[in-house]
């Protein structure tokens, strides 16, 4: 599988299936690990670094544990390419502006993948479509325990698995929610429940992550501590918290449909309607109004278009994709063009009603 044949396709992690993908569009799970008796990755110099990439590579293609998988090498592709597959949340900030030995290794469904010698030696990650935190979970642990059959990991009986920041030690498990909040937004409680979260422990974080601003109503909440828990607690944990976040945006909504609910049509109709018409669009305004047209969706205000093709128009809509699916770099209007002209041509046969 080629960049070119991603770019094709997307992940199955934006189909829009599994429970309650209306509100929550995604689930991950990460897990970090260290090779035993390996220098942490800003630690090892460059010939380490890269006989760890050889080693966990091809571990990787001889258990077949992403199935038919492809490894890109970050160093050899360019900067574009790196945007793109950041905005497939494939990698991290951290590993495209790297100049080490680094990869990202990804199966063929891109919902399973292994970062190779970001902060860690290995970041392997599944993403699921919907809320899903204990089947995300069981495919991460099988790919961890195919690749441990070739590879040793550092692991401590007193703090678990060992990793290069201490708060991934003990589980190294990260799991996160990708949460779509309107309602929230739109009554006003969205600090309330942000802040609640928060209380909890669980860190909140933009659209594609740490150090990412929050867009679209969108929300990536996640543990913040893998030290001194087990990994059914933490993920028990999310859910709790998960389950009511859904359950408050739920009534939310609710409470939108039946007090405002010309102004709730407006709003979606409105946004759908610019999308299938505009001429000139920004990355954030595709976004804002895949978010208002997700919501109608929710709410049963329009049919005749699937949760799938707005997700991945939330994806293919971003500057690197445009510029990817245009062969050539663009100015900003150019973009602005090339992307309201692929979101009017991926909705044309929508009969929306």
């Amino acid at each position: 599988m080629t960049l070119e044949d991603m770019q094709n396709r997307l992940g199955c992690w934006l189909d829009g299936s599994g429970p309650n993908p209306e509100i929550v569009m995604s689930t991950r799970v990460r897990l970090a690990r260290n090779l035993k008796e390996r220098r942490f990755s800003h630690r090892a110099e460059k010939d380490e670094l890269q006989q760890i990439l050889t080693e966990v590579t091809t571990a990787v293609e001889e258990t077949q544990a992403l199935g038919e998988s492809t490894v890109i090498s970050i160093r050899e592709i360019s900067e574009e390419d790196r945007r793109f597959l950041l905005e497939r949340h494939l990698v991290s900030n951290e590993l495209v502006s790297s100049d080490w030995p680094t990869a990202v290794i990804v199966g063929d469904d891109e919902c399973r993948s292994v970062m190779v010698n970001e902060e860690d030696h290995l970041r392997i990650q599944v993403m699921q479509s919907g809320f899903q935190p204990g089947a995300t979970w069981v495919m991460a642990e099988e790919i961890e325990s195919c690749l441990e059959s070739r590879l040793e990991y550092a692991f401590s009986d007193q703090y678990g698995y060992l990793t290069a920041c201490p708060t991934n030690a003990g589980t190294g498990l990260r799991i996160s929610v990708l949460l779509h909040l309107p309602g929230l937004g739109l009554t006003g409680q969205i600090g309330r429940a942000l802040k609640g979260i928060a209380q909890v422990g669980l860190a909140v974080r933009g659209l594609y992550g740490e150090g990412t601003e929050a867009m679209g109503n969108f929300f990536q909440v996640s543990n913040q501590t893998t030290l001194g828990q087990s990994e059914p607690d933490i993920i028990g944990s999310l859910e709790r918290v998960t389950r009511q976040v859904i359950e408050h945006e739920g009534t939310a909504r609710r409470i939108l449909l039946k007090d405002a609910k010309p102004q709730i049509e407006d709003k979606v109709w409105r946004a759908f309607g610019l999308l299938r018409s505009g001429r000139l669009m920004r990355p954030d305004e595709v976004l804002n109004l895949c978010s208002a047209v997700r919501m109608g969706l929710g709410l049963g205000l329009l049919s005749g278009v699937s949760c799938s093709l707005i997700n991945s128009l939330m994806v293919l809509s971003q500057p690197a994709h445009i510029e990817r699916i245009a062969g050539k770099s663009l100015s900003e209007s150019e973009s602005n063009a090339a992307r309201a002209d692929l979101v009017r041509k991926l909705l044309q046969n929508c009969n929306a009603c």
